[in-house]
Formats: C-alpha cells, structure tokens, sequence
C-alpha cells in the first residue's frame, strides 16, 4: 500500500498539499477547511489497487469537499465511489439529499454530479475506506443506482451489516495485502459491493447468480474471522448471522472442497500458531491462548494443532524459540 501523509511537507502548508492530493488521487475537487489559514492540518491516505476498483483508506482532520459543475466539466472519468467509514462522522449532500452517515455505514455517490462530503467537526480525527470504480463495473440498472446517491446504508443490520465487516476488515488489514492478495480481492470486492446494492435497492434478480454466492462467500469469511473467538460460532449460529439455511450454506463450502467447520478450525489454528510464535506472548499460558480463538477443551486444541503442523503446541513454542536464539 502507497502512503501519502501531510507530513511530508511543512507544517504551514498542510492544507494546500492535501488539496493538491485529493484533486490527483480522484477527480478535481474544492476542498474547505475552516482552519485551512491555521498551520496544523494534518491528514494521510493509504492507496491500494484492486484491479478496477482503487481502495484508499483516509485518516484526516474536519474538512469538506465540494465536487462542483465546473470541475465536472473539467473532468468527468464517470465513477462511483463508495465510503465505509471506520472512525468519526460524516454528511454528503447530493441531488438534494442530504445524509449524516457513522461507523460501519455505507455511502455510495457519483462523481460525475455534483455534491459536498464533509467530516464532522464534532470528531478531531476521521477515517474512511474510499472505494473508486467505474460506474459500468455494477452489473446493476444505471436509473436504480441513480436512487441510492448519497442514501445511507446503514452498516448494523442485514446486508449492510455483511458487507460492512467485510470492508472494515479490508481497511484494517490494507497495508498488509500483497500484490496477489490484491488481485484476488478484486472480484470479491465488487461482487460484495453489488450484493450490498442491490439489497438497498431490492433488485437482487438483478444479480448474477455466480455473483451472490462469491459476495456471500466473501461475506462469510469476513463474519468468522471477526468472530474466530467466540465458541458459540458454529455452522448453525453462521447460516442465521446470514439469514441462510444450514443446508445452503453447507453447500456453499462444499463447492470450495471444504466444510464449514474444518475451514473455522483452520483459521482458529492460524491465530492460535501465530501468537505462539510470538516472542511478547510467550508468558501466557497455552490454553489462555486456545481459549482467546474458541477453543474449549485443551486436549482437543492439543490434538488438533499437532495434527494440523506435527507438533504439539508446547513443541511448536520451544521450536520458536530455539530458532530465535540461534
């Protein structure tokens, strides 16, 4: 991931150098801050590309946009973006819509019209999850999506609730994806977005069926892992989470070649090899560690990690830290 942060240059022209990002980054904007003339502003922004679609993750002070006619005439590249907001406040006005949106909601709004997003003041620091795609990428009806700009798609329920997790949890983990991850999210980003918009916009008929079952998957994967800890999250508590049925959404993982609760296990394994490995955890005890990613018993984490590498959770640790010493 590119980082780009007002740090990079003096203090007294933090302001001025963010404007000039923004309007290169997207598309040319006006950008307004009250206290622009005051030396102070500080703001940075992680760029990703997956594929069509550029993820950008901004942590920024109180300050507005103004995507005027003019500069759309100036330029016009005929793209959505989509806002998930991670910390802090917003509003976004647009064809007269006016929509304060909070932590985990969805935004979705057209460049290629005018409109005014604005931080709130009320939170000394925001940050977002900006999603930048063309406007063909949607496999969805161009006058329907016109209905959704700047509607709020509230992120603690329903699909929006699904699709929320799933792009918090891009935003916390942008900076570690490689190249690969990148390309391979590509698909599952978009497909997640459609799903999510289609749901507002209640023409999921709309949505190839292909595409429903990937966003769903996507979806899935990012409930688990959010939840990894909890020894309630079996296959019944994850098809209810979804409002899906057990047998469906055994079939789902059966077309990976997998089953629902040998891929929970696996990544319950993964956490669990991770913070043994760990030189700053190695005074908690094994089970606190098996504990905190769901597992119950001891002897089933036990045997169930030496299956998994061929060596027992105390073996593994001391490995560890033989390698260290050497």
């Amino acid at each position: 991931m590119d980082v780009v942060s007002t740090t990079e240059v003096p203090v007294e022209d933090g302001f001025a150098f963010w404007r000039e990002v923004n309007s290169k980054l997207w598309v040319p904007y006006d950008l307004r801050c009250e206290s622009q003339s005051e030396p102070g502003f500080r703001a940075q922004v992680g760029i990703s590309e997956f594929g069509p679609v550029q993820a950008t993750l901004m942590t920024t002070m109180p300050h507005s946009v103004h995507r005027t006619p003019k500069l759309i005439r100036q330029a016009d590249p005929e793209v959505f973006k989509l806002g998930c907001l991670v910390r802090g406040g917003g509003m976004i006005t647009q064809d007269g819509q006016r929509t304060d949106f909070g932590v985990g909601d969805l935004i979705l709004y057209d460049t290629s019209r005018p409109y005014v997003a604005e931080f709130t003041p009320d939170a000394p620091v925001s940050q977002l999850l900006l999603l930048r795609f063309p406007r063909s990428l949607l496999p969805l009806p161009p006058r329907e999506l016109r209905r959704l700009s700047a509607v709020r798609i509230p992120g603690a329920q329903g699909i929006g609730a699904l699709s929320s997790q799933f792009l918090l949890r891009l935003a916390r983990h942008m900076d570690e994806l490689s190249p690969l991850d990148a390309a391979r999210l590509s698909t599952l980003t978009i497909d997640v977005l459609t799903a999510a918009l289609a749901n507002a916009l209640d023409v999921q008929s709309a949505v190839p069926s292909h595409t429903q079952r990937r966003a769903m998957m996507a979806q899935i994967h990012a409930f688990v892992r959010e939840n990894l800890g909890d020894p309630r999250l079996t296959p019944d508590a994850i098809a209810a989470a979804h409002h899906i049925s057990l047998r469906y959404l055994h079939k789902l993982f059966h077309e990976e070649g997998r089953t629902v609760a040998g891929w929970v296990r696996e990544r319950r394994l993964e956490q669990c090899r991770r913070d043994l490995a760990n030189p700053q955890l190695g005074a908690r005890p094994i089970h606190t560690i098996a504990a905190q990613w769901g597992f119950t018993s001891p002897a089933h984490f036990s045997q169930a990690f030496r299956s998994a590498y061929g060596l027992s959770p105390r073996q593994f640790r001391e490995q560890c830290a033989r390698v260290r010493a050497d």
